[in-house]
């Protein structure tokens, strides 16, 4: 087998939360690309066929889109069962469905608090746990939490955002001991500042954004494509001696 060859991913499914816009889009876009069968997600059903739709024309990939609210542990499990009913299997994890409340220690409610922690945090060990029997069972699988470079360092006003994001690290890590004698991976991929609907506020405050960049080394915020690539890596035979890591891909954000 020739290192591309590594790469590959035909023959595997992945489920991909949140992958109908952003990041999870470009992620979901890259595993097809590399071969795989998509399932995508979005708590909009219509936006998540529509996004599944547009996949397969510009992949040529099977893609299936499916609406998912991952706070609700029934919703999770149907899900699944209709991504492996439809496509033949799960393989493949990426728990990236999340949400962003800006609010610092001092104005952060218990509810904003709870949705954040819940949708960001428990919705990946929800999905894990619904996938994870069936990737013990064919003693191979991979999958990959959806961390940020807010999963090592804090920045303000982010409380419960770094909050459920440290906490992905400690489950990504946990889940790895778990499965890894079942040989099933599990990484986290870290991303820096990139130019997503979660990142508006930013966007849309030029002098703000200036003053941001200067601690990005790179000097300037991610494409979403500039994560298909690491996903890839992730979800293939490429990282098979790779589990409880963290990849960082944040522009250097993390060296300093």
């Amino acid at each position: 087998m020739s290192v591309l060859d590594l790469f590959r991913l035909d023959d595997r499914v992945a489920l991909v939360t949140g992958g109908n816009r952003g990041i999870g889009r470009a992620i979901a876009e890259g595993l097809a690309e590399a071969g795989a069968s998509v399932a995508l997600t979005s708590r909009d059903g219509d936006r998540a066929a529509k996004a599944a739709r547009e996949m397969a024309d510009h992949t040529g990939a099977r893609c299936l889109g499916l609406a998912l609210d991952v706070r609700d542990q029934a919703g999770v499990d149907s899900a699944v069962a209709r991504a492996r009913e439809e496509l033949g299997g799960i393989h493949i994890l990426v728990n990236n469905a999340g949400i962003n409340i800006r609010q610092d220690i001092l104005e952060v409610s218990d509810d904003n608090w709870e949705t954040v922690l819940d949708t960001n945090l428990a919705g990946a060990m929800r999905c894990a746990r619904a996938v994870a029997p069936y990737l013990k069972e064919q003693r191979w699988g991979r999958i990959i939490n959806i961390g940020s470079m807010l999963s090592v360092v804090a920045i303000a006003a982010r409380t419960a955002y770094a909050s459920s994001k440290h906490g992905i690290l400690g489950l990504t890590r946990a889940m790895a001991l778990d499965l890894a004698p079942h040989n099933v991976t599990v990484n986290a991929l870290c991303p820096g500042v990139f130019k997503t609907e979660i990142n508006r506020p930013i966007l849309n405050d030029p002098d703000y954004l200036k003053e941001f960049l200067k601690r990005v080394p790179l000097g300037k915020m991610g494409d979403p494509a500039d994560l298909k690539g690491a996903a890839v890596f992730l979800a293939s035979e490429a990282s098979s001696y790779m589990t409880g890591s963290a990849l960082h891909v944040d522009g250097g954000w993390t060296t300093q």
